[in-house]
């Protein structure tokens, strides 16, 4: 990965790391799959607004609008709803742990479902390195809630597990022609009228009560900063450094949400906060595989042949 796209991953956790606190903020007055809709259905009104504004508009063909729908799905349908209705039953340092398991399988689908993105000794032993981090980081003790609440715990795996189906799934819109930015319309625009139809069967939106300002201001968060931006980013990296590297951002996410805490909120930063985000930079040095090339190059030697 290039220094720029190591920005934007940096960039995409951030969003993605605010996307907690927006839920956490929503789901205490709108139900999981209303949240859900509001985020996606928001994001979808932003994207939809602006892609004619730069010049891009969405294909109209049926390989496209399919390919947009499986997307939807299992990128934003399913770890949304599944998502948010753990965050109901869970403690957030275990939410964040069992959620730092999507990379791990991403490495095992990209194995299974590409050529070009097969599993190394590097890569794997990188991402076990970066687990551990994530646990250092959030502590060791967040795991006497193992055990309880199955059910929660079981659904962000699964949410895990349907972001690496769908990095790898993704890969294709590249090849179709389609732009991040019309990527990321078109997918998040099905997710909307998907959940249009789940939440009306499920919650009846329309007689629940008028949220407060603060929630509406956090779904609005959601929609355009922890969606609509979140994915242009995402589609952005996910052509340029492959399905496993950009699914990365689940270890730097605890990073930045502890980084907001400290920067905003004047929380105080703790030595395992430190020493967890030393060992994330490690696992991450692993798997961009930098620092193993340099280790192996041979050193330079003077004189003639």
């Amino acid at each position: 990965m290039t220094p720029a796209q190591w920005a934007m991953l940096v960039l995409l956790s951030l969003l993605w790391g605010g996307s907690f606190f927006f839920a956490g903020v929503a789901v205490r007055e709108v139900p999981p799959v209303t949240v859900a809709l509001a985020r996606a259905g928001g994001a979808a009104l932003i994207l939809n607004l602006v892609l004619p504004l730069i010049g891009q508009r969405l294909p109209f063909t049926r390989a496209a609008w399919l390919a947009f729908a499986v997307m939807g799905m299992i990128n934003n349908v399913v770890p949304f709803t599944l998502i948010f209705w753990a965050q109901g039953h869970i403690a957030s340092g275990l939410a964040s742990i069992l959620n730092a398991t999507t990379p791990l399988s991403a490495i095992l689908v990209a194995h299974v479902a590409t050529q070009d993105e097969k599993m190394v000794g590097s890569r794997l032993v990188g991402v076990l390195i970066g687990f551990a981090g994530v646990a250092t980081m959030i502590g060791l003790d967040v795991l006497d809630g193992v055990g309880t609440h199955v059910a929660a715990q079981v659904a962000l795996v699964l949410a895990g597990f349907s972001y690496a189906c769908a990095g790898v799934y993704g890969r294709r819109f590249s090849r179709m022609g389609i732009t991040p930015m019309a990527t990321a319309t078109g997918q998040v625009t099905m997710s909307a009228l998907f959940l249009c139809g789940v939440s009306a069967c499920v919650d009846a939106p329309w007689t629940l009560p008028s949220p407060s300002p603060a929630t509406w201001l956090a779904l609005g968060g959601l929609a355009s900063l922890s969606t609509a931006l979140a994915y242009v980013i995402y589609f952005r990296l996910l052509a340029a450094a492959g399905a496993t590297n950009l699914l990365l951002v689940t270890f730097l996410i605890p990073v930045s949400a502890i980084g907001l805490g400290v920067w905003i909120l004047g929380e105080q930063l703790a030595a395992r906060h430190l020493v967890g985000l030393a060992v994330i930079g490690a696992g991450l040095a692993c798997i961009d595989g930098r620092l193993l090339r340099l280790r192996n190059r041979k050193p330079f030697q003077s004189g003639g042949r």
